[in-house]
This record gives structure tokens, sequence and C-alpha cells, in this order.
């Protein structure tokens, strides 16, 4: 899935004059926890977050008195060096650059120009859809060797008794060399199917239909 797939194109922004207690405001009304900063040709310039926000009467600004705090510029605190994403970049990557980067959001642009907004909560979103936790299925997970073809043999076998998968994520053994798949199925009847997964020898490692434990 791409970026431009799951990003937010409403996107409420501010400019590098305008004073905190905007921002405030602006998160307070709009529930959200990250502004991106825009010159007047909507080009990304910063961004602020509430904890940028939250960090400043602790910062040079306590200095100040606290009512002129919230008057206070907000290019004073905003960040000058955004890690953004690009609305073709894989959804993938930029969970990855958000997590490397211990950042909860990040701004879309497309030549320097803000077209979108990208969060942790819509990446979770995503995480859900993808994964077809949103939809009614049962959940297997399946031990299988690091082998080339395991996971075509194992859909396969579901194809067999006219299964639907609706989901496969694949990912590595905690204790063993081996991997996990774990596959969302829609049916109404997964025995036929898990009892030849058991007779070609698959570890069922957690069958959310009871009364399947190997």
């Amino acid at each position: 899935m791409l970026v431009e797939d799951m990003m937010r194109t409403t996107i409420h922004t501010l400019h590098a004059k305008d004073s905190i207690e905007q921002a405030v405001e602006l998160m307070e009304s709009k529930r959200i926890r990250h502004i991106p900063i825009v010159d007047a040709n909507k080009a990304l310039i910063g961004i602020v977050s509430d904890r940028d926000i939250r960090d400043s009467k602790h910062s040079i600004l306590q200095q100040q008195p606290s009512e002129d705090i919230l008057s206070t510029p907000l290019e004073h605190i905003m960040k000058r060096d955004v890690y953004t994403a690009h609305p073709l970049d894989f959804v993938e990557d930029i969970a990855s650059m958000l997590s490397e980067q211990q950042i909860s959001a990040a701004p879309v642009t497309l030549g320097n120009k803000l077209v979108g907004m990208i969060t942790g909560r819509d990446l979770l979103d995503t995480l859900v859809r993808l994964t077809g936790a949103d939809q009614p299925s049962t959940q297997l997970e399946i031990k299988v060797s690091d082998l080339s073809g395991k996971l075509a043999e194992a859909s396969g076998i579901f194809h067999k008794h006219g299964v639907n998968i609706t989901s496969v994520l694949v990912y590595p053994h905690k204790e063993t060399a081996d991997k996990v798949l774990t596959f969302r199925i829609q049916t109404m009847d997964p025995r036929p199917a898990i009892h030849e997964l058991q007779e070609k020898g698959y570890e069922l490692i957690s069958p959310s239909v009871p009364g399947f434990e190997q």
C-alpha cells in the first residue's frame, strides 16, 4: 500500500509568525497533535507538536512572564528538520521511519508542497485493514521451515477446500530458524483444511477455533 492511499488530505496548518496560543487552540478544536508550518506558498518549513509546546514552557520561554508565553511565535519552537513522506512511498517504509526516529507523524510532501499527513494512528488503522482484523474471520498460525514454496503449498490446501484467504503475514519464529505463517480465512467450517494441514505435517501454533490444538 502506498502513502497516498491512506494519508489525510485535510490538513490544518499554521505559519511561523502565528502564536503558540493559536497552535493550542487549533490542536484542541481539531483534536490533533501535530501542526505543519508552511510559508505563503504552502511550502513546508517546519512542524509543531503538542510535545514541542509542553517543552517550550521549560526552555527558552521560561525566562518570559507566563502571560507572554502563549503569544510567542511558533518559529521559536517549531522543528525545522522535518522527516517527511512522499505520496508514492510504501506505507511500511514510513512506519519504519517513524519507529526509528521515534516520531508519531510525518507530513507528506510533493516538491516541498504539503499534500497530506500520516500519523501513527493512521498506520494502526491501516494495519487492521491489511490484516483483515476488522472483518469476520478465523486466524490460524502455522509453523513452517524457511524454505521456498511453503507459503504457496499451505495456501494451496486452503484453495483445495474452497477456503477464502483474506490476509497472510509471515514473520520469524521467536525460538527457531523457522517461519510463522499467519492466515486469516473466511469459511463456515475450517476443519477439513486444518485436518489436511496437520496430516501434511504442519504445526498449528495458535488455532482460534476451540478443539484444534495439535
